[in-house]
């Protein structure tokens, strides 16, 4: 009979780096496409559901309480792909764990992270377009669809530095998520593992990768719907493509990696799992 007890840090290290990462290196291309897809619809599902409750808060109840419930609200997309099933590739960095115990390849891995970083886009603009189509952003006299354009305008507005470095708080906490997700045996203890970190990172206002690839691309449609154009606090000439694939989604994206594969996956293999010489 199983036990139903939580797994101790040194054990998920071990099932890190021994049994996900070497199951994710393993997996057929076709699969792991395919959940890399699904991974970044969830994202982006979380991603939608935060701004839809919280498009009109802040000048009611503040805006750390607004961040709070933007936090709690983009959790679901998280919960989604460690419970139902999915590859996120934020949650992959954790595989360096594998490489560092000699697993699976460091190619092996950088190719894995490749497909799935394509495929997590791939899923984020499946609903950026879900969104646009549904004219679910036309609510409110189209007041949530000028939320998302501006969510969209200040994550293209930080400088290369700024979102590096949010990106390295928002991962490390991701995959703290994601360890403690593994710790559980039970949906539920699964569900509040992931809660608070993840509602920490939004509410903090660090920067995720695969979520940008939903907010930034459904901001820049959304700039060019009918009665959305001249939004007040909203430059067209930062908010576009090139600002959003050069000072976004590149230096969000290596300061996910950092949290995610080094102050995470190295820190814990480092403490629990690196080979100890004997002294005799």
């Amino acid at each position: 009979m199983p036990t139903l007890e939580d797994k101790a840090p040194k054990t998920i290290a071990e099932t890190v780096a021994q049994t996900v990462g070497v199951a994710k290196a393993t997996s057929p291309w076709f699969t792991v496409f395919v959940l890399g897809i699904l991974a970044g619809a969830y994202i982006g599902f979380g991603g939608l559901l935060s701004t839809t409750v919280t498009f009109d808060m802040a000048a009611k109840w503040g805006i750390g309480f607004s961040k709070i419930l933007a936090g709690a609200a983009f959790s679901v997309g998280l919960m989604l792909v460690v419970i139902a099933g999915a590859e996120l590739f934020t949650g992959n960095n954790l595989m360096v764990s594998s490489v560092m115990s000699r697993e699976i390849s460091f190619n092996t891995m950088l190719k894995r992270w490749g497909v799935v970083f394509l495929a997590n886009f791939i899923g984020s603009i499946l609903v950026t377009l879900l969104f646009y189509y549904s004219g679910l952003w036309k609510t409110a006299d189209g007041a949530l669809g000028v939320a998302a354009v501006k969510i969209a305008y200040n994550k293209t507005a930080l400088t290369f530095s700024e979102a590096l470095w949010r990106g390295v708080g928002c991962n490390w906490l991701v995959c703290l998520a994601v360890w403690m997700a593994l710790a559980s045996r039970q949906t539920i203890g699964k569900i509040f593992a992931i809660f608070f970190p993840i509602m920490a990172f939004v509410a903090i206002g660090f920067e995720h990768s695969v979520a940008n690839m939903y907010f930034i691309p459904t901001g820049i449609l959304l700039m060019n719907a009918p009665g959305m154009a001249n939004i007040p606090g909203v430059d067209p000439n930062i908010l576009g493509w090139v600002n959003f694939l050069w000072r976004n989604l590149l230096p969000v994206t290596i300061g996910n990696i950092i949290g995610g594969a080094v102050f995470v996956g190295m820190s814990y293999w480092g403490a629990y799992l690196r080979p100890i010489k004997s002294s005799g």
